[in-house]
């Protein structure tokens, strides 16, 4: 998949702001342990997506976003089906 371009916006519904975190995750009846899934924030929005994340136990880790990149986040920006306001 690649890096992510520059411009990834946050992943919360009608946000245009930058995304400043990466906030990995999986559903564990879904996904396999090793899945990761990865929604990004703005400085706003960062407490709501973990706080929805976490409510459900599918919250693994929440990094910067340069530092996710820097990393093995080739995902970074990818959405996934049950996030908050997004349709699929």
């Amino acid at each position: 998949m690649g890096n992510t371009a520059p411009d990834t916006h946050c992943s919360r519904r009608g946000c245009r702001a930058a995304a400043e975190w990466a906030l990995v995750w999986n559903n564990p009846k879904l996904h396999t342990p090793d899945r990761r899934k990865v929604w990004v924030a703005c400085d706003d929005h960062r407490e709501y997506l973990a706080n929805f994340l976490g409510l459900r136990g599918f919250l693994r880790e929440t990094a910067p976003m340069a530092e996710f990149l820097d990393g093995d986040g080739g995902d970074a920006g990818q959405h996934g089906a049950d996030e908050p306001g997004t349709r699929r």
